[in-house]
């Protein structure tokens, strides 16, 4: 064959813009950067830091690479490209997308007390360029970025994309989660995706939704019955290419942040296991909507501090006013339409490709779950 299909999705891939960096005649200083970070505020992120801060954890960021920013250059460790032909060790960013990703998840900041600050700050980044400056990827890119974070023992894999399944990603990401690694998937965003991709439609990813800075669901997420929790991800302003910053809208942002979440709880609880770092996200989120588990927050809005101090009971241990996650069913992939087209891979955005759809196991959930409360 004279190309691959994966090469010829590539060629076909669209881009839906939602992440940009500031001008530089705009680029503001460090002391902006770090009033402009409101989800920090939000979050009460301070409060949680003072309890854990994401010491020893590894978090994986498969992305368009990660720029050293001053902000982020003391966490951010030598990495891989998965992009054919493209040779690195992932610290290079020339869109701006994995560096902001990266620094939502473990930016330290300043001595000084500017500069942009990460929910985990002293979690340690594996950078992975597996997708190109132009914010397009391959799922098989993106699959083997993910088995190079399994080969590199990462804790926490941060996937800032949503898109088309392949054979080689679904294995990858099993392969993952098989592993004890916690993984994070963006769930998508509006009006490109009109549901939850791939590989947050996996079952046991913590599929990722977002609201705005009132707490309400984020026009720009997509709902569906495999939303796991919600985070901020409206006007969120991170760290950037050249020691710049940026600011994005979108399910990617969301997704850093529960990573960063993630990697506090690894922290405090090294043993805990994946699984269960999951639930205890889950178990203490605030409960948004209606009563319960729904379609937009999934269980909640993330608290990172009772995600680090209540008394979660294990799975299968839970006292009743827990819910443990329901167990997972077949479901046919809703990657292909009626004109034959399926979602391709996208950061903070959608790429539309023609090609064939792939089955596959995802998350159901009952929209009239109770809520998973926990004393605190």
């Amino acid at each position: 064959m004279a190309r691959s299909i994966a090469a010829t999705l590539l060629a076909l891939l669209v881009v839906a813009p939602g992440h940009h960096v500031l001008p530089q005649s705009a680029t503001q200083p460090g002391t902006r950067i770090r009033a402009d970070q409101w989800h920090l505020r939000y979050l009460k992120a301070d409060v949680a830091n003072s309890i854990a801060q994401g010491d020893g954890v590894l978090v994986a960021v498969p992305d368009t690479g990660v720029s050293p920013h001053p902000d982020l250059r003391h966490n951010l460790l030598s990495g891989t490209s998965t992009i054919p032909g493209v040779t690195g060790d992932g610290r290079d960013d020339k869109n701006s997308h994995g560096t902001g990703m990266a620094g939502l998840i473990a930016a330290h900041g300043q001595e000084d007390g500017t500069g942009a600050v990460g929910i985990a700050p002293r979690a340690k980044i594996l950078p992975i360029q597996s997708s190109g400056a132009n914010n397009t990827g391959r799922p098989d890119d993106l699959a083997a970025g993910i088995e190079f974070a399994i080969a590199h023992h990462a804790a926490v894999i941060s996937i800032s994309s949503s898109g088309v399944s392949s054979p080689a990603l679904v294995r990858a990401v099993r392969a993952a989660l098989s592993a004890d690694i916690v993984v994070v998937a963006a769930a998508g965003n509006r009006p490109e995706d009109g549901y939850v991709g791939y590989p947050a439609s996996e079952s046991g990813v913590i599929a990722v939704g977002g609201v705005d800075r009132v707490g309400e669901h984020a026009s720009v997420s997509v709902s569906g019955p495999e939303i796991d929790v919600a985070a901020p991800a409206v006007d969120i302003y991170s760290t950037s290419y050249d020691g710049k910053y940026s600011k994005g809208t979108g399910t990617s942002s969301a997704t850093a942040i529960v990573a960063g979440a993630a990697a506090l709880i690894r922290s405090k609880y090294p043993n805990l296991p994946a699984q269960e770092v999951a639930h205890r996200l889950t178990a203490t989120a605030v409960d948004k909507g209606p009563p319960g588990r729904d379609d937009q927050y999934g269980y909640g809005v993330i608290d990172l501090v009772a995600a680090l101090t209540a008394d979660v009971p294990p799975l299968g241990f839970e006292s009743s006013n827990v819910t443990p996650p329901a167990s997972a069913e077949a479901a046919p992939d809703k990657g292909a339409d009626s004109s034959a087209t399926v979602r391709g891979l996208a950061t903070l955005g959608v790429l539309v490709v023609a090609g064939g759809g792939y089955v596959f196991w995802r998350r159901r959930r009952r929209a009239d779950d109770p809520p998973p409360r926990v004393g605190r």
